[in-house]
């Protein structure tokens, strides 16, 4: 409304500009009005005739009455461009949330490392990652609000951790950081993690306000970006019509430009209705996800099966679905490490509170119930072993151990739940509950099978002290005598552990690699790599080298060199905790 005065005025000093010019070229005088008689024109005349005055001519003022005009007019004043205040601004070298301090990294968790050469790292590694302890530790690290390093673009650097934390599936800490950063110093390749950010937490708002960054530097999206922001803008004209173009002439077809014409219809006054056919489509991306769940829909189970765990850990916080449609996704989530055992156990408690009484006894949401409040020990054990002896994925399964994780802290140690241990002693140090484990010792003790052994093994690994713990080399022995795991892999694991632990010392664990054969003193450019870093005290190199030293899917990949030479780089730089609850993770997944 505002500009209405000024383009008015506008228009009148160019119509204007031909009549000044012609009375500077004739004497002045005063102009009669002409009168105006129709025109009849010809097929061909191409224009008015020469001798037919044109209306807008008409008594045209002169242009000194016209600037006397607008400038007489009480026009406001143009708006300043949107700047942020000095008080608002972020120092882009500062980015994060948690105290390095506080996540036991100390003050500064690089010292001295090459930004460049850690970007490198993170840019590169695979994900997931084989432990769920690393993953969160990894997590940790990369929210710190710690100072960049050196030879590395602050904001690159905020970008390569997003993207890095995107890629394990964490969308929100991913928004946390891309969030730190004022949009106004934004380089390339924040914009293109920004984009991915808001695609992973089906946060479409998110886009709108890099549009200017993803006309530069996302193209293949921008016209569908620009669609989807003018309706949520409220315009619905503008954003009709670049839908329509985009699919005239745009670079995206097929489902990808359907669900942002579904986004446009979500918008206010566009009266678009939009239908979705899912059946061509045989991939789910981030977009076909990030559009879809921004618009509450339900993405067929054949497409999410099929999906990265990213995505799975994506959709269990979606917020527009239900707890019922976010479970099986929240158990993967929960494996990953994404999601915490409380955060598992509110899920489970919204389906509980939202399901008919007379169907919860069906439910795992009641099994989860009696499994916290059986009237007996007989009865919460029964709901524990319902949950755990579901089937499920290797992410589910260990997404469902710490699930129950709480309520199997609450079974008192007995020997004569020999055949229980393992899984519950398993399902408390998912959720690291070392010292309601550490309660086992005495009755693992008196346990000489194998579910003896494996539940020796992950108290030995997890406890907080050794204490009560037999280590002796005979032991460790028989452990690896009765170990019937592919490669003796559980045998090297539990070396490895034991040795980076420094609960062996060096000459009987190489005594013991050497008589079976475990291959711990294998040594490589990684193994260098995180030797060096932790006798720098660099902590949160140490766990990035760690990220990428398990980039292997299941434990039955990693090599026991690699899980030797992090946990000890892990204790030589104070995290004992997240070394602890690795090594023992190693055994209770294999």
């Amino acid at each position: 409304m505002r500009a209405k005065p000024l383009l008015i005025a506008g228009t009148a000093i160019a119509l204007a500009l031909p009549a000044a010019a012609q009375q500077s070229a004739q004497p002045a005088q005063s102009a009669p009005t002409p009168t105006q008689q129709p025109v009849s024109q010809s097929p061909s005349t191409t224009g008015p005739r020469k001798d037919v005055p044109r209306p807008g001519y008409v008594n045209a003022p002169s242009m000194e009455g016209l600037i006397e005009e607008l400038t007489s007019l009480d026009l406001p004043a143009p708006a300043p461009p949107v700047e942020y205040p000095a008080n608002a601004r972020r120092d882009p070298w500062v980015v994060g949330v948690l105290d390095p301090a506080e996540e036991g990294l100390g003050d500064d968790p690089w010292r001295g490392a090459s930004g460049a050469f850690l970007s490198t790292l993170m840019r590169r590694m695979d994900t997931p990652i084989a432990s769920r302890w690393a993953h969160i530790a990894l997590r940790q690290t990369l929210l710190t609000k710690a100072r960049a390093p050196r030879d590395v673009n602050p904001v690159d650097w905020a970008g390569e951790r997003a993207w890095l934390l995107l890629r394990m599936g964490e969308a929100d800490a991913g928004q946390m950081l891309i969030s730190g950063v004022d949009t106004d110093k934004f380089t390339p390749k924040m914009v293109q993690v920004a984009v991915q950010g808001a695609l992973a937490s089906a946060d479409v708002p998110a886009l709108c306000p890099i549009e200017d960054g993803i006309r530069k530097y996302e193209t293949r999206i921008r016209q569908l970006v620009n669609a989807m922001c003018s309706s949520l803008g409220g315009e619905p004209e503008s954003a009709a019509a670049q839908i329509d173009e985009a699919r005239r002439h745009g670079r995206v077809g097929g489902i990808d430009l359907t669900l942002a014409d579904k986004v446009v219809g979500a918008g206010a006054n566009t009266a678009r209705a939009v239908t979705i056919e899912w059946d061509p489509v045989d991939q789910l991306t981030a977009w076909r996800f990030g559009l879809a769940t921004a618009t509450g829909m339900a993405i067929p189970n054949r497409l999410l099966q099929a999906a990265a765990p990213r995505l799975r850990a994506y959709q269990a916080r979606a917020p527009l679905l239900s707890a019922s449609q976010r479970l099986d996704s929240a158990l993967i989530a929960g494996g990953l490490g994404v999601l915490s055992s409380q955060s598992l156990v509110d899920l489970y408690s919204a389906i509980y509170d939202s399901t008919d009484p007379s169907d919860l006894p069906e439910t795992d949401a009641w099994q989860l119930r009696q499994a916290f409040v059986g009237k007996d020990r007989d009865a919460r054990l029964a709901a524990i072993r319902h949950l755990l002896g579901k089937e499920q994925s290797g992410l589910q399964k260990e997404g469902i151990r710490a699930l129950v994780a709480r309520a199997a802290a609450r079974i008192d140690p007995d020997p004569d739940l020999e055949d229980d241990a393992p899984e519950l002693i398993s399902a408390m140090l998912a959720a690291g509950y070392d010292r309601a484990a550490a309660r086992w010792v005495h009755a693992v003790g008196q346990m000489n099978d194998t579910n003896g052994d494996r539940a020796w093994a992950m108290l030995v690994l997890a406890a907080p002290d050794t204490k009560g713990l037999d280590l002796s080399y005979g032991r460790i022995s028989g452990f690896i005598g009765r170990d019937n795991s592919p490669e003796k892999i559980r045998s090297s694991l539990i070396v490895a552990g034991l040795f980076g632990l420094g609960r062996i010392n060096e000459q009987s664990a190489n005594s013991l690699n050497r008589r079976y054969a475990l291959g711990l003193g294998r040594r490589t450019a990684w193994t260098r790599m995180i030797d060096s870093a932790a006798r720098m005290g660099q902590a949160g190199t140490v766990i990035v080298l760690t990220g990428t030293g398990f980039q292997t899917a299941t434990f039955e990949h990693l090599p026991g060199a690699h899980l030797y030479h992090a946990l000890d780089a892990l204790r030589a730089t104070h995290q004992d905790f997240t070394a602890r609850m690795i090594a023992a993770e190693a055994l209770s997944r294999t």
